[in-house]
């Protein structure tokens, strides 16, 4: 009966000390963070860092105000629809012009339909962003 004593008040005592150390770290992250400069909000204007040709390559986010057709005219009937509202039929007309292109052109692709008040279907969110995201990790 002692060891067992013995044996519960050593683990409440290693469980304080535990709890102890991770609250410190706690409160050192916490004023680590408040000391850091601020994330810029994805919905701020993006600035250019330096190396525009490089960045925008993989960027989904348009940098510029200049549309880029990729011989796909015939998507600007679909301006200004959500992306939930596309039938199946649509919905391939997009995928056949996504898997067509070269895997480089898909994110000016992206910029260009967003510059063109098109939203693509939301079936093809993951497939544009894992596009974009094996383009980024390329390199």
């Amino acid at each position: 009966m002692t060891g067992a004593l013995i044996i519960l008040l050593f683990t409440a005592l290693v469980g304080v000390v535990l709890w102890w150390f991770d609250r410190r770290k706690n409160t050192d992250e916490t004023a680590e963070k408040s000391q850091a400069p601020p994330v810029p909000d994805a919905s701020e204007e993006m600035e250019c860092c330096g190396q525009h040709l490089i960045c925008e390559k993989t960027s989904l986010t348009p940098l510029s105000t200049e549309v880029e057709y990729f011989d796909d005219e015939e998507l600007d009937r679909f301006r200004g629809r959500g992306a939930e509202a596309y039938s199946a039929d649509e919905t391939e007309e997009f995928r056949q012009i996504l898997l067509t292109m070269d895997p480089t052109e898909v994110p000016a692709w992206v910029r260009s339909l967003q510059l063109r008040g098109i939203t693509p279907p939301a079936e093809l969110r993951d497939e544009i962003l894992l596009i974009a995201s094996d383009l980024r990790f390329e390199k």
